[in-house]
């Protein structure tokens, strides 16, 4: 059996017949293959350039990688079934050698689609994203418009979910790691790929490795606790998240609402997770000033002299007024704590015996952590 006694294109009626029938690629396979096992060797990479350029345009078109993947080893396939054919059982060594040249081939073939493949994707994602961070950046700014909804290609919802959103580090982001920056482009990367496909890629991001913007188009798939999580889960972090439901052309207000609150998320020490409006009613209103609120910021002034005294309070609201958690907490004998409320009930008139003596000093303590952080509005 000899390569050049092999007509790859005419005798073979079958053959002919199938590579007429076959996709534009497995063409273009086949007259590779050809060229392979004429030549004996593999096409060099300017000679591979045809098939990355038509890889590339696939992508563009959203042609699953593994359908041009299998058009192109069919027809490797067809041809070495070609060649095989006429073998006879002294044509062992050059069996082989096709064998080498086809299976050399395919890595050539797979490498030059696979690259050409994921470099398009990353240039298509890259320009969804900057057409997105544009749109969005406008919506937030109050300058969206119809002309720049066509030049992006994304439509501009009636209404959104507008979301502040608190990313914190990863764990390979602690040090003495090297590598905290590249680990912190990763979690954010994991985070974007979890968003692009939670949300259709319909959801617009300004997003840092700390936190950021989302705004969610109404109508589609809907931020709720359980999408946080699964999202939480993808970035490998804990997230929090603040929402307030949106029409375009409020999007800027509200999203100074959300970050607004998803700072009293911060201040008050809340477990992370998704909140509302309706989930931070009491801190919002004590951000907005007025007499009553200031009168409650001072309710524990006389407490200011004696910190063991403030950490008490905080550990015993925050241990639901168990003694001896708070007293191991504390790392002090339980009597210790009483000796402590005692006080506190001296000094300010509070007593944490009574359920409304547990009220005032939780709303007290509100008060003050938030007219220390965050300033008040008239």
């Amino acid at each position: 059996m000899t390569y050049s006694a092999l007509d790859l294109s005419a005798d073979s009626s079958d053959s002919a017949a199938r590579a007429q029938d076959a996709r534009p690629s497995t063409r273009g396979c086949l007259a590779l293959a050809v060229e392979t096992f004429a030549r004996q060797t593999v096409p060099d990479e300017a000679r591979l350039a045809e098939v990355r350029e038509s890889a590339a345009q696939w992508a563009r078109e959203g042609v699953p990688l593994g359908a041009i993947l299998r058009a192109y080893h069919e027809g490797v396939r067809i041809a070495f079934g070609v060649v095989t054919a006429r073998a006879k059982a002294a044509d062992i060594d050059e069996l082989l050698l096709a064998t080498d040249l086809m299976l050399e081939l395919l890595e050539a073939i797979t490498a030059a689609v696979s690259d050409a493949y994921v470099d398009e994707q990353h240039l298509v994602a890259r320009e969804h994203q900057t057409a997105t961070q544009t749109l969005a950046s406008a919506l937030l700014s109050g300058r969206a418009s119809s002309t720049l909804a066509r030049q992006t290609g994304i439509p501009i919802a009636e209404s959104y979910q507008v979301v502040a959103l608190a990313i914190p580090d990863h764990r390979d982001e602690s040090p003495p790691r090297l590598d905290a920056h590249a680990a912190a482009r990763r979690k954010l990367r994991r985070l974007q790929s979890a968003l692009a496909t939670v949300f259709e890629s319909h959801a617009l991001a300004l997003l840092s490795t700390k936190g950021g913007t989302l705004l969610i188009p109404a109508g589609g798939p809907a931020l709720t606790s359980e999408v946080l999580d699964a999202l939480a889960g993808a970035a490998e972090v804990p997230l929090t998240a603040t929402l307030v439901l949106s029409d375009t052309d409020e999007v800027p207000d509200a999203a100074d609402q959300a970050h607004e609150l998803l700072e009293l998320v911060r201040v008050g020490g809340r477990a992370p997770g998704l909140y509302q409006m309706t989930d931070l009613a009491v801190e919002y209103q004590l951000t907005r000033g007025g007499p009553a609120t200031r009168r409650l910021a001072t309710i524990l002034e006389p407490l200011e002299a004696h910190q063991e005294l403030f950490d008490t309070m905080r550990a015993y609201l925050g241990n639901d007024m168990n003694r001896q958690l708070t007293a191991r907490q504390l790392y002090v004998h339980p009597n210790t704590v009483d000796y402590r409320l005692r006080r506190i009930a001296q000094l300010t008139a509070i007593d944490l015996a009574t359920s409304a003596g547990i009220s005032q000093a939780a709303i007290a303590l509100l008060a003050r952590d938030l007219d220390r952080h965050i300033p008040h509005r008239p």
